[in-house]
């Protein structure tokens, strides 16, 4: 069976790393069935005030390289924190080590409040 990954219409090349694209909020939420969503924010950040996306799996971005392997590179893959630079890093991390359908989701937790996106916690 071919691998199929996700096109994101908002992609845009992010600022601050090479070869990092970051998504819109309100696209991964339309999307976000077809993708792996990781949380690399810490616990308490996952379950507080901002909640989380729902179906995301938090990976705390310092414990990333020890847990690179449990995410698929069969799927597409999108990093979200709370407001796109920690997400940002561990998409760079991601692309380094061999993934090769991996986003950024822009203005992080933060935006997909604002947009009043829905949350789990």
């Amino acid at each position: 069976m071919p691998t199929t990954f996700e096109q994101f219409d908002s992609k845009i090349e992010n600022p601050n790393f090479d070869g990092v694209y970051d998504i819109h909020p309100t696209e991964l939420a339309q999307k976000a069935g077809n993708v792996v969503i990781v949380d690399v924010r810490q616990p308490d950040e996952y379950t507080g005030e901002l909640g989380h996306i729902p179906g995301a799996e938090l990976i705390v971005l310092d414990t990333l390289p020890d847990n690179l392997n449990k995410i698929s590179k069969d799927k597409t893959v999108v990093f979200v924190c709370l407001a796109g630079g920690r997400s940002a890093r561990a998409t760079a991390f991601a692309l380094m080590n061999g993934y090769k359908e991996v986003y950024n989701m822009m203005g992080g937790m933060m935006m997909w409040n604002n947009l009043q996106l829905p949350t789990e916690r």
